[in-house]
């Protein structure tokens, strides 16, 4: 097919190694831009604290840590006590995390606007003792034990997740570097097979981690925090974006090992040993060509036709040498 085919063949594999880099980029961004409302609708979790100060369920275990807090408080009275830690501490109606980081903002009318996000940081996990302040007033003691064991889960898990998520960057941006060479040859689709299988590796091992990961949160969270008002959400748009990276990078490796196979980039027709057996077939089998003196090719330089006679006295040979092809 030559060079155009070549070319043809990895456009598309090219292509969707694009699209997987894309949605992993648009993954990392999220909650990272508090002006930006496409990037704060990407987020793996929300934490919703609107409604902390309406809660009348909450247990006693709540007001034995506010008392040893410092702030005395009647069962009763529970509601105006969260109230006063609310304003102390500056609560905000919601927290949405994000792979670099967490945004906070106020709910209107049922709109979630964000306020402020926090400065990117690598390894990053979401700590909501420290977040919400309740490590300084001795909160931290109310939190039901599988609250506390979810986030120190959350707190190792989130580490190996965004190492995943920066070896799934990583290894696309090679997987296109090397796609360029691929071009050249069938070795060079083979070197970007091998880069692209570990970029889909890493990408479904990051996704399928988060995905994971955050469901235990959410359903923990509606589970032990929702009496104190505390509910949690999914995300939903940065897990459309991590499955279809993971899709991408599937069908972006398979097309990149289909075109090890096919498309090698050479033409027939440009080809010495083409041109050198066109040549040898120009020739049949079996046949004769008469031999002049000392074995080389007889050239007839007569050119009168018919051929003359031999002069007088001139000897003549009884046959004619032919040599055998």
């Amino acid at each position: 097919m030559g060079k155009g085919g070549r070319v043809l063949c990895i456009i598309t594999p090219y292509l969707l190694t694009i699209a997987s880099l894309v949605c992993i980029i648009f993954v990392g961004l999220g909650c990272t831009n508090s002006n930006s409302g496409t990037l704060n609708d990407l987020y793996f979790f929300r934490a919703d604290l609107d409604n902390v100060t309406d809660s009348s369920t909450v247990t006693s275990k709540v007001t034995d840590a506010l008392s040893d807090a410092g702030v005395k408080v009647d069962d009763g009275d529970i509601t105006t006590a969260l109230q006063e830690v609310q304003k102390q501490f500056d609560l905000m109606d919601f927290y949405t995390i994000g792979l670099w980081g967490y945004c906070d903002g106020n709910i209107n009318n049922d709109k979630y606007n964000v306020t402020e996000c926090s400065k990117p940081k690598s390894m990053f996990w979401f700590d909501p003792l420290e977040v919400w302040n309740l490590d300084q007033t001795g909160l931290e003691n109310a939190l039901p034990d599988g609250v506390e064991k979810t986030l120190n889960i959350y707190k190792s898990v989130s580490k190996w997740m965004f190492v995943a998520y920066i070896v799934a960057f990583v290894a696309t941006i090679m997987e296109l570097v090397l796609g360029v060479f691929a071009v050249c040859s069938r070795w060079g689709s083979c070197v970007t097979t091998l880069v692209a299988v570990v970029a889909f590796l890493f990408t479904a091992a990051a996704s399928a981690t988060s995905t994971a990961l955050f469901a235990v949160i959410s359903g923990v969270f509606n589970e032990k925090l929702k009496p104190y008002g505390i509910v949690g959400h999914m995300g939903r748009n940065i897990y459309v974006a991590t499955w279809l990276a993971v899709a991408f990078s599937l069908a972006a490796g398979l097309f990149w090992m289909i075109s090890t196979c096919c498309c090698s980039g050479r033409s027939p027709y440009n080809h010495k040993e083409h041109r050198n057996r066109a040549v040898t077939a120009e020739k049949a089998p079996y046949t004769y060509e008469p031999l002049g003196p000392y074995g080389t090719p007889y050239t007839n330089t007569n050119t009168s036709y018919p051929p003359t006679a031999p002069a007088t006295g001139q000897r003549t040979n009884a046959y004619e040498p032919f040599r055998h092809v």
